[in-house]
């Protein structure tokens, strides 16, 4: 949450945008990435916590009994087994986590740390747990947000001169001790690949995100628009939740509607 709104909000209040615009392309192309990543960790933490109660429509049989002891029972109380925008704790996202200074040197440096520190965090979290959609999507977040400290680092060394590339590893830029990033990097050099998700717009990015890779020397690419993805999985009902709360819906009572739209139910 905090890496997307703050680029998204910087990149609202950019001044000077057409003479800075390198610096804004690649402040907006990053943004739109991270809401990619809202989306794919909600479902993560969705698929994670299916099953962690009994699916069984009888309040007086106690489905959620055994989320009294989880360490964060709020959890299941306020959501349907779903993702919110709190930390493992239960303590909310705010927007005071926004820094947006309008002094470009200062959002840059900040933008670099805050994927430094969010390097670190996904490297501990990888460290405790060992399910294999946890660890996919670690993995996926580590590929792309080490690509995110080198574009900063870049932006850095563009804008002021300095080397900041003597700073990384902060903390160690190298995926290999990550099956599942190793993967991506050496199968679909994700590391190397910043994507503007658009088709048109931001495409002075690439006068920052150009060279070589600093960890392996490969050559980085600009890449117009955006990339394939994977369907997301369809999430089942949750009874015990009183999920989805439509039971009176029924497709059926808008099929000739649906028909005539030829939309298919």
């Amino acid at each position: 949450m905090s890496t997307l709104m703050n680029y998204t909000f910087q990149s609202f209040n950019f001044r000077g945008r057409d003479r800075l615009r390198p610096f804004y392309d690649l402040t907006c192309s990053i943004a739109a990435e991270e809401y990619s990543h809202i989306e794919a960790l909600s479902y993560a933490i969705n698929l994670l916590l299916t099953g962690t109660s009994e699916r069984n429509p009888d309040p007086s049989s106690a489905p959620l009994k055994d989320a009294t002891d989880a360490r964060n029972t709020y959890h299941y109380i306020a959501s349907g087994q779903a993702a919110l925008p709190v930390d493992s704790m239960g303590n909310p996202w705010t927007g005071q986590n926004v820094f947006s200074s309008g002094n470009l040197k200062l959002d840059l440096l900040h933008n670099f740390f805050l994927e430094c520190g969010a390097r670190a965090n996904k490297m501990r979290v990888y460290s405790m747990v060992s399910d294999p959609c946890a660890r996919t999507a670690i993995g996926y977040l580590l590929v792309r947000g080490g690509l995110h400290v080198v574009a900063y680092a870049k932006a850095l060394e563009k804008l002021t001169g300095v080397e900041v590339t003597k700073l990384i590893p902060v903390p160690d830029l190298s995926n290999d001790a990550y099956p599942e990033a190793k993967k991506l990097q050496d199968q679909q050099k994700l590391h190397l690949k910043l994507y503007t998700f658009s088709p048109d717009d931001y495409k002075q990015a690439g006068i920052i995100w150009n060279g070589n890779h600093p960890e392996d020397g490969q050559p980085l690419e600009l890449i117009q628009g955006g990339f394939m993805g994977v369907p997301y999985p369809k999430l089942e009902e949750e009874p015990q939740l009183n999920s989805p709360g439509a039971e009176d819906y029924d497709p059926e009572m808008f099929k000739d509607v649906a028909k005539k739209m030829g939309i298919k139910l």
